[in-house]
Formats: C-alpha cells, sequence, structure tokens
C-alpha cells in the first residue's frame, strides 16, 4: 500500500470560526481589541501575590537564585473557576494546573463564539491541538508532598490538557500537546489544520496557554540571559537585550472552508502553514 504523503491531500483554505481568549488586561475578544487598538500597555510589575520580587529581583544577571526583570504580562484571577459549570469535584478542580482550567473557558467561549451549542459539537470528529509549557503549578504543589495525589497527576500531565477538552465536549477526532517552546501555539495550528486536510476531523480547536505561577521558571530564563532587563522586546535592534514573559490562553475554531456555511462568520483563511527547524543555523 502506497503511504499516503501530506502533499498529496488538496489543502483547501481553512476557515477560522470562532476565538476565544485571555489576555493580559483583556479578559474577551472585545477587550483585546480594544487594547489593540489604543495601543495600551498590557505588560506591569510581577503582582505582589504571585511572588516577592523586591526579594527575588538583582539588576545584575550573575547573582545566583535572582532576576534581572520585575516586568511581565500577568492575567487576573486564574485561581478563580467555576468546578460546577465543568462538573467537577472541589479536590479535582484545585489539583488541577490552571493553565487547563483557562483551555476549558477558553475553548468554550470559542465554540460558543462559532455558534456552536455544546450538544451539537458532542460526539463530532473534532480535534483538539495544544500548545502548553511550562509546569509552574506542578512545581508549586510539590513543595508539600502531602498535596500530590492521583488528582495532580492527571491534572498537571500536559497531554492531559488536550485530552481534557476532548472529553468534556465529548469529542472524538485526535488530541494531543505539543511543546515546542515559544512555537508550541503555532505547532499546534499546524497539527490542527493536518487533521482537517488529512480528513481525521471535520471541526478543529487549537490554541495555547502560557502561566507564570512560580519564581523559579522566571529565574531560570533570567540565568540563561534570556530576560529583558527593561520588560520590552526590542526585535532587531541593537539594543536589544531578552525578551518579555507574558501569560495567556487562546483558541480557535476551524472548519475547511468548503463546510463553511451561511450561518458561519469567517473571521480568517488559513492557506497554508508549514513547520521547519533551522538545525545547526
Amino acid at each position: 500500500m502506497r503511504k499516503i504523503e501530506m502533499q498529496d491531500i488538496e489543502q483547501e483554505p481553512i476557515a477560522i470560526i470562532g476565538m476565544g481568549c485571555r489576555f493580559p488586561r483583556a479578559n474577551n475578544l472585545q477587550e483585546f481589541w480594544t487594547l489593540l487598538h489604543t495601543g495600551q500597555d498590557a505588560l506591569q510589575e510581577v503582582p505582589a501575590h504571585r511572588w516577592d520580587i523586591q526579594r527575588l529581583y538583582d539588576p545584575d544577571r550573575t547573582v545566583p537564585g535572582k532576576m534581572a526583570s520585575r516586568w511581565g504580562g500577568f492575567l487576573d484571577q486564574v485561581d478563580q473557576f467555576d468546578w460546577r459549570a465543568f462538573r467537577m469535584l472541589p479536590r479535582e478542580a484545585t489539583a488541577m494546573d490552571p493553565q487547563h482550567r483557562l483551555l476549558l473557558e477558553v475553548a468554550w467561549e470559542a465554540l460558543e463564539d462559532a455558534g456552536l451549542p455544546l450538544e451539537q459539537v458532542a460526539g463530532s470528529q473534532t480535534s483538539v491541538s495544544l500548545g502548553i509549557g511550562w509546569n509552574d503549578y506542578l512545581r508549586l504543589r510539590a513543595r508539600n508532598w502531602s498535596q500530590l495525589d492521583d488528582y495532580t497527576a492527571l491534572g498537571n500531565a500536559d497531554g492531559a490538557a488536550a485530552h481534557r477538552l476532548s472529553y468534556f465536549f465529548d469529542l472524538r477526532g485526535p488530541s494531543v500537546a505539543v511543546n515546542s517552546l515559544c512555537t508550541s501555539g503555532l505547532s499546534a495550528l499546524h497539527l490542527a489544520c493536518q487533521s482537517l486536510w488529512a480528513g481525521e476531523a471535520s471541526l478543529a480547536l487549537a490554541g495555547g496557554v502560557s502561566l507564570t505561577l512560580s519564581p523559579d521558571s522566571m529565574i531560570m530564563v533570567s540565568q540563561a540571559g534570556l530576560l529583558s532587563a527593561d520588560g520590552r522586546c526590542k526585535t532587531l535592534d541593537a539594543a536589544a537585550d531578552g525578551y518579555v514573559r507574558g501569560e495567556g490562553a487562546g483558541i480557535v475554531v476551524l472548519k475547511p472552508l468548503s463546510q463553511v456555511s451561511g450561518s458561519d462568520r469567517v473571521y480568517a483563511l488559513i492557506r497554508a502553514i508549514a513547520a521547519n527547524h533551522n538545525g545547526h543555523n
């Protein structure tokens, strides 16, 4: 049997028909658009409820155990979650990585934005592809071994983030989580498009999430010389000195253009997508 390559499959345009998001100073799509339209700055100093930045900050990048930046983009109320809406036990919701909880929320909102009732997508051949990386919440819980239970195991595994969405919404297509560092969300989008082009799914959810909940991840990237001291990404500038970490969660609902109906709102079309690595470069 001849192996089917992706280039053998007709890659028709893919429509983005729904979106959901949480970003710094933008709790929904409308607030995010307003933030962009008005040119507001969503960066801030590390909030006091995250960690004591005065104790952990040092402008000297060489000082061990310190971070050389005070800045980042942070979400509000990431500890808040309606466990009843997602039919969970309080103990299960507490043990779950807030990144997983955010993905559940924005996935629901993206489906609503696409005009798709939950009962309509239940049982459908819908794929889930998510980009997810740092496990800050697990490291926080691991500081107290008595908190490490069965719910912690299931609620903090990267792969479980995608499977959680597939389970809750009863989605029957491929379900994968990917970590390719800063490109994780785009890698997830790539996989989602492939699932549609290959006929593995008729609808797809693609997105990513990132939260900075523990200072140790900030210390590590700072010690690696990756953080900008003044909280500004000066891309392609001689003064560039690093990047700024920002939190967020976003999911898009994808559908082949040929399957779009008159009731669908098309935000944009994905005509092609590719992934590669530069090797030694």
